[in-house]
């Protein structure tokens, strides 16, 4: 356990290195991964570069971190979900995620149009958390499929082409718009619901 001396010493690192987390990936979703410099990301945060290496010995380390993090927290967010229990498991998982992804426009760029910027250790570290997510959806559709509720053909092509929808809202959709979040979550439902030939009326379960 930390000594009292050493606990505001520690508080601070933490605070820098959320600084440092929050700078880079606003620049990364900016700019892009390649084009943004650790220099950069000291200069957004205030503090000289090599203070950044305390934190993150590269950039590769800030990128492996923001990837990691996202899906970590979206996989705990999701274990933390509470649908209505007569929701159809596949609409409650959609609303979920189109909920989730477009409140983290940021987050969804950088963390779905960077993958090719990671190294090949760190892509796979990152990957197997996404497959970890996908795992969740391709479940809810294969037990669908076998109790005759949903129609498809292959339960984990449609669960990469129904993530790639739903998660695709984030690039586009503006508050300042003129469709409402609400409007837009109801579209892509109907949407998700014609992919497996399941009727938007049978998408809440019957009692008992």
């Amino acid at each position: 356990m930390p000594s009292k001396a050493q606990r505001p010493v520690q508080g601070k690192r933490r605070q820098t290195a959320s600084k440092v987390r929050a700078a880079a990936l606003t620049l990364f979703a900016r700019y892009g991964y390649a084009a943004v410099s650790m220099r950069q990301i000291a200069s957004e945060v205030g503090v000289q570069p090599g203070a950044l290496y305390n934190h993150f010995p590269t950039k590769q380390d800030i990128l492996k971190d923001l990837m990691l993090s996202h899906m970590g927290e979206l996989l705990t967010a999701w274990t933390s979900a509470k649908p209505h229990p007569q929701t159809d498991p596949l609409v409650a998982f959609a609303r979920f995620h189109i909920r989730y992804h477009m409140e983290r426009a940021d987050e969804v760029f950088v963390s779905y149009m960077e993958l090719r910027n990671l190294e090949a250790d760190n892509f796979a570290a990152v990957d197997a958390e996404r497959r970890r997510y996908e795992a969740i959806l391709t479940g809810i559709l294969e037990d669908g499929a076998a109790n005759g509720r949903y129609a498809l053909d292959d339960p984990k092509v449609t669960t990469r082409a129904l993530i790639a929808m739903l998660t695709g809202i984030a690039t586009w959709y503006r508050a300042s718009g003129t469709l409402s979040r609400q409007t837009v979550e109801d579209y892509y439902i109907n949407l998700v619901c014609r992919a497996v030939s399941l009727e938007p009326g049978k998408t809440q379960r019957e009692n008992g």
